[in-house]
């Protein structure tokens, strides 16, 4: 039986960089399970948004679909944005089984793609004990969005860092996490030796510029997850899990 393909639907960005970053992740993808098809739509500002995917891939003959939002944390795009697309899809392409994964997070191997790009920045396993670290994310105003980051700068906490905390490259969230900068700040006026922020976000652009102008004066800036090994295991997981759960459809779409 042919499997499904899986649809990595990405929000999009006016800045090029962001879908350079998605289709590197996806053919990273690829390149772990060869034979599977995997496709890439995009929500905004960027083709092929995920309609136009959906129509190309049942004009082709394709079947069953697992729609995989490429987000961090359930938030707005993930409560109603793509499920309101999904949904669309399957009124006027009825032949067509789309279903909704998870989205990404939290994981372990997100923490893992994080851990190597601090690595990667220079952060050594015996700097942890005198460094602070920032995890700075996007932002939202989501309340379930916001206990995520909260409870991974928890867990941080308890593998060997001086200090973690969490902050928004957006305004200040109604949970009282600062701006990146503020955060940075926050840590150096505590005596922290050194800072680290590390980005908690998949692709450049805006809001990812934003916490890099916020970590200017911080020691060390560790890169995106970008196409991260871990990020791509944890997408065929999170596509393994949504087909082996094809018996309860309901817990997989709004």
């Amino acid at each position: 039986m042919t499997a499904p393909v899986l649809l990595v639907i990405a929000h999009g960005s006016r800045d090029p960089r962001h879908a350079a970053t998605v289709h590197a992740l996806t053919a990273r993808v690829r390149s772990l399970r060869p034979g599977l098809r995997v496709e890439t739509g995009f929500l905004d500002f960027n083709a092929p948004s995920v309609p136009r995917v959906l129509e190309r891939l049942a004009a082709q003959g394709a079947r069953e679909v697992i729609a995989l939002p490429l987000l961090l944390t359930r938030a707005f795009h993930a409560k109603s944005d793509i499920p309101a697309v999904l949904r669309a899809a399957r009124t006027g392409l009825p032949r067509l089984r789309v279903r909704q994964a998870e989205v990404l997070g939290p994981s372990p191997l997100l923490n893992a793609a994080l851990e190597r790009r601090l690595r990667e920045a220079g952060i050594r396993p015996g700097d942890r004990s005198s460094t602070g670290l920032v995890l700075a994310s996007a932002g939202s105003t989501d309340p379930e969005a916001i206990a995520v980051i909260a409870e991974i700068a928890r867990e941080l906490r308890h593998t060997g860092w001086c200090s973690v905390r969490p902050a928004f490259a957006s305004a200040a969230s109604p949970a009282g996490f600062p701006r990146t900068e503020d955060a940075v700040r926050a840590l150096q006026a505590e005596g922290v030796r050194r800072v680290a922020v590390a980005p908690y976000v998949i692709a450049p652009g805006r809001l990812p510029d934003r916490i890099a102008e916020g970590a200017s004066g911080a020691d060390v800036l560790a890169d995106v997850l970008g196409p991260a090994p871990e990020l791509a295991r944890l997408l065929l997981a999170l596509y393994d899990g949504a087909r082996c759960a094809a018996a309860r459809p309901a817990a997989l779409t709004a």
